[in-house]
């Protein structure tokens, strides 16, 4: 057995953190060094500039670091979710949110109160996400799933604002991506009056955060007030978070490495990750940022440090997947759906394609001018057409395109969770879309489908190679998921971040707007529609079979490795042709399929057809309301076909009696 320290972390353990604590160490050696030594500048400037930026960045580093380490061992521990922490449950994203609007309307409160800001945005968000899990009693994935809607929701609509406030607001976003920058010691002092105030909250809390880890009616006969411990720990994790995001921006990824690291490293007390995960989480932030200002170029950082570590996270969370020990919650899928068939399925699918024409010849003839609510007809439609024309076709097909992707994903991995979104298939996309960015001056639009299909395949294909070989049940895949979302993510961030000419065009994506929809456009997307589900009736017997498992499929004689690939190449192309478009975000993939079924389409070929039709209705909805409620300024489509999907989201998951599928 190895040597356990005092600590109770084995000696190589320390000897692995030591050495990378003197690289870090080395790295900051080497900032220094270049402000004390003989250089260009006037030795006052050099001294100046060390005084206030280099040496208050490395100390902000190491504070922040720590800080974020407490928040997520606070959040783990209280929520009983190894997963949990500032990022996953949408802090960083919330903050930005609300310093974005308050800038806007408030400017006022970002000079004297802005850590309030952060802190106001980051409680609402966490407080949203407790109230849609919680009687489902915050089950872990629950928790991770809500999170990531609403983080990515506020994203979105941070991204919209900026958008629309150009080049004013363009640096939120960079300092959304986490920038370690200095020019004084004020953030830094700040955040370690923040971070002593929570150790010391912490160790008052310790007794009942040690009572916590154990299930709900022990906690209770052992005289702990359950709800207000609870509420009083996550007060104070979501404070030292929000803390450190209006001081530097978003770092993601820090709160969950440093506890599962120290976890990892050998510590099993309470008291032994109480030290090791502030101090993981400072090692961490403190080399991550030494490596990006030694990597960066002449022209200054081209990633912030905070996308960085998120590169680093999503890649961390998968490798963490098979270790992590899953509390005993309820599952996702142990009691059986409650389900029902319509008697007259068609009919039903009939009465959804007169729903979808209404909504598409409302969205053509209903609109919102400078004369106010106007019915278009005659001479006046036909000078509209041309404009609203492509946007319905594109939002349609792209409706009828998730739709048919996530019902789908829903039945090869016989997930009830699954969809483009979720699995990160969408964003994949747009990571494909990113290198055709680069690698070409100008590329059509057939080199962006194909680059958008390849990232999205490979993404769904690299989700089903980890589910199969490591044995994960439909909890684990929905998590492996959500950790190459962020991953491709952390890399459209670090993207974005840059500010070039491909950053815009790729913010304008995710924000997935239909504004510059031009009739070809709208003819491709409705075009790639109808050609690629001409292929759902054609695999409705496969997708009647594969849910019922591998033995079954087999049994019966389908071949279901061969069937599984062209289902994920069918869903993958689906995504990439749709998210092209409107952008990663709708959540359509995941709602569509779920009414489908919930009114009575339970078998494939029908549940796709009410599915397809449902999506579009849905993304057509979405994109009249994106033209005309904040008339003239054109908000995304993904925003509220998100907004509209949210609600029905809180309902599935606060469903405790039934399965979400």
């Amino acid at each position: 057995m190895a040597e356990r320290t005092m600590t109770g972390m084995p000696m190589n353990r320390i000897l692995l953190w030591g050495v990378l604590a003197l690289l870090a160490a080395c790295l900051s050696t080497f900032q220094v060094a270049g402000h004390v030594s003989p250089s260009a500048l006037p030795a006052p400037l050099d001294a100046i500039i060390l005084t206030h930026s280099v040496l208050p960045r490395i100390a902000v580093a190491l504070v922040g670091g720590a800080a974020l380490g407490l928040s997520g061992l606070l959040l783990q521990r209280v929520l009983r979710n190894p997963l949990a922490e500032p990022s996953t449950l949408g802090v960083p994203a919330g903050a930005q949110l609300a310093m974005t609007l308050a800038m806007l309307h408030a400017p006022a409160l970002m000079d004297g109160a802005r850590e309030g800001v952060a802190l106001a945005g980051g409680l609402a968000v966490v407080g949203l996400i407790l109230s849609m899990t919680w009687r489902r009693g915050l089950e872990p994935v629950a928790v991770v799933l809500a999170g990531m809607m609403v983080s990515l929701t506020a994203t979105m609509a941070s991204a919209a604002l900026i958008l629309a406030n150009g080049d004013y607001l363009f640096s939120i976003f960079i300092w959304g991506g986490g920038a370690l920058a200095q020019q004084s010691w004020e953030p830094t002092l700040t955040i370690a009056l923040r971070l002593l105030l929570g150790v010391g909250a912490a160790v008052l809390l310790s007794r009942p955060l040690s009572i916590l880890g154990l299930d709900d009616s022990s906690a209770r006969s052992l005289g702990v007030a359950l709800n207000a411990t609870r509420f009083a720990i996550i007060g104070v994790a979501v404070w030292l978070a929000a803390s450190v995001t209006a001081e530097v921006g978003v770092i993601g990824f820090v709160g969950l490495a440093a506890p599962a690291l120290a976890h990892l490293s050998g510590a099993r007390t309470q008291a032994q990750k109480l030290v090791a995960a502030p101090l993981i989480g400072a090692l961490l932030l403190w080399l991550t940022d030494g490596l990006v200002q030694l990597l960066a170029g002449l022209d200054g950082e081209r990633v912030p440090t905070g996308a960085a570590t998120a590169l680093l996270g999503g890649p961390l969370l998968l490798w963490l997947l098979p270790r992590l020990r899953m509390f005993e919650w309820p599952s996702l899928d142990s009691r059986p759906a409650r389900s029902r068939r319509s008697r007259r399925p068609w009919l039903l699918i009939g009465l959804f394609a007169l729903l979808g024409a209404v909504a598409a010849a409302s969205a053509l003839t209903v609109g919102y001018g400078p004369d106010g609510w106007t019915v278009s007809t005659g001479s006046l439609l036909d000078r509209l057409l041309g404009w609203r024309g492509p946007r319905v076709a594109v939002a349609a097909a792209a409706g009828a395109m998730l739709a048919a992707a996530g019902m789908l994903l829903q039945r090869v991995t016989a997930n009830p969770l699954a969809s483009p979104e979720i699995l990160g298939v969408g964003t994949g996309a747009g990571v494909g879309l990113t290198a055709a960015l680069f690698l070409f001056a100008a590329p059509g639009i057939g080199i962006q489908i194909a680059a958008s299909a390849a990232g999205a395949v490979l993404v769904l294909a690299a989700m089903l190679t980890l589910s199969l070989r490591a044995g994960f049940g439909p909890e684990r895949l929905l998590l492996a998921g959500i950790a190459m979302s962020a991953l491709c993510s952390a890399v459209l961030t670090a993207v974005i971040a840059t500010g070039t000419p491909q950053a815009f065009a790729l913010l304008r994506w995710l924000s997935g707007s239909t504004n510059d929809a031009t009739p070809a456009d709208g003819w491709f997307c409705a075009g790639a529609a109808v050609l690629l589900l001409a292929g759902l009736p054609l695999a409705s017997k496969w997708l009647e079979i594969l849910p019922l498992g591998t033995v079954t499929a087999r049994s019966v004689g389908l071949p279901v490795r061969r069937c599984r690939i062209l289902l994920v190449l069918l869903a993958g192309l689906l995504t990439a042709a749709a998210a092209l478009f409107v952008g990663p975000l709708s959540f359509v993939g995941l709602i569509a399929p779920h009414l489908a079924r919930l009114v009575g389409l339970g078998r494939p070929l029908e549940q796709g057809s009410g599915a397809v039709l449902i999506g579009a209705s849905l993304m057509v909805v979405s994109d009249w309301l994106a033209r005309t409620v904040a008339f003239p300024y054109q908000l995304p489509l993904g925003l509220f076909a998100a907004l509209l999907a949210g609600p029905y989201l809180i309902w599935l998951l606060g469903r405790p009696d039934a399965r979400a599928g």
